[in-house]
């Protein structure tokens, strides 16, 4: 372990001796964009139903939200944090340095990445190599690995409309772009000689893919304002937004809710939050709220979040998730490999 590390572990540990994680009933949460909206949910209904205040939730993506997780145990660092995305070991490996090593995994249901467009155009199909090729900062021609040369979905594929490639996305921070890089980019490309066998994500930079921030609400407002530009988002916002955007069908399949549950849509993915275990005495609120959004009011069937976008995972799976958080069950490594 380098010096600067050592040191940081060793503070962290002291901080958790002299407990500076001092009483409080609020909670603090941080993380995904896509999972802020469940989240918001469920602060909102503990707050009107409990003797808590409504927890404090900040939307920093999912990398982002684990960086400030994994930075130490104590007052000035959040209680849980909501991901898109499974926990990188690497993550784990930087919450036991900083001292952060009792934390409980809790999986809330599915989510689809939605490639959609303003509703004042007609709907556009794709597959992910035509997202990889209009997406990707280099791409084979003629053999070789070149600088995306293509201005136009056309260029692609001539069945493709006539339009500028305009995509607005999210950062390198958020669990949607992570898994947008597996599930689109990587998926894509493994298979292409051109890249060696290796999946490639690189994202182009000259201006076709728009970083458009952590905030999924200001795509959508921005695919109002540029009713030519595509966006990359979680389904949630799709569904809310039904009648101002059209999703895109990928590889043949629509963006449902059965087909996000089944894994028939090919730009699926789970969700999360981490509880940090070690503040459960100092904030007695974290693990009623944990409690309350793994409810099956909260992610069941018929739950509430089901009707603003969450997709349900299977009762045994769901039974499953909420034993872990009720029984405070560690996450360890090697459940990440």
């Amino acid at each position: 372990m380098n010096r600067i590390l050592k040191t940081t572990a060793i503070a962290a540990a002291v901080m958790g001796v002299v407990g500076v994680a001092q009483a409080r009933d609020q909670v603090r949460i941080v993380g995904s964009s896509t999972v802020y909206p469940f989240a918001s949910y469920v602060a909102e209904e503990f707050g009107a139903t409990t003797d808590y205040p409504t927890p404090v939730i900040e939307s920093t993506g999912s990398g982002g939200g684990l960086k400030l997780f994994c930075s130490g145990v104590g007052d000035d660092t959040p209680d849980i944090t909501n991901a898109s995305r499974r926990m990188k070991p690497s993550e784990f490996e930087t919450c036991e340095a900083n001292g952060v090593t009792d934390i409980t995994e809790a999986f809330i249901g599915y989510d689809g990445i939605a490639f959609a467009q303003s509703s004042a155009n007609e709907a556009m199909d794709v597959t992910r190599e035509q997202l990889f090729m209009a997406l990707a900062a280099k791409v084979p021609v003629d053999g070789e690995l070149v600088d995306n040369p293509y201005t136009k979905w056309s260029d692609i594929d001539a069945s493709l409309p006539d339009r500028e490639i305009a995509v607005y996305g999210p950062p390198t921070t958020s669990g949607t772009r992570d898994a947008f890089a597996e599930l689109v980019m990587e998926a894509a490309s493994e298979d292409m000689d051109a890249y060696g066998g290796e999946g490639y994500t690189d994202i182009r930079a000259d201006g076709a893919f728009i970083d458009a921030g952590e905030n999924d609400n200001l795509i959508v407002q921005r695919l109002a304002e540029n009713t030519a530009a595509f966006g990359i988002f979680g389904y949630s916002f799709l569904e809310e937004n039904g009648d101002s955007l059209i999703g895109s069908n990928v590889d043949g399949v629509a963006p449902t809710p059965d087909a996000i549950g089944s894994g028939e849509y090919p730009v699926s993915r789970s969700l999360f939050f981490y509880v940090k275990n070690q503040h459960a005495d100092d904030v007695p609120a974290m693990t009623a709220y944990a409690n309350t959004f793994m409810s099956e009011q909260m992610i069941g069937d018929i739950g509430y979040l089901k009707g603003i976008g969450l997709i349900p995972a299977p009762q045994d799976k769901r039974a499953d998730a909420r034993s872990a958080v009720e029984d405070h069950v560690a996450l360890e490594l090697g459940d990440l490999n």
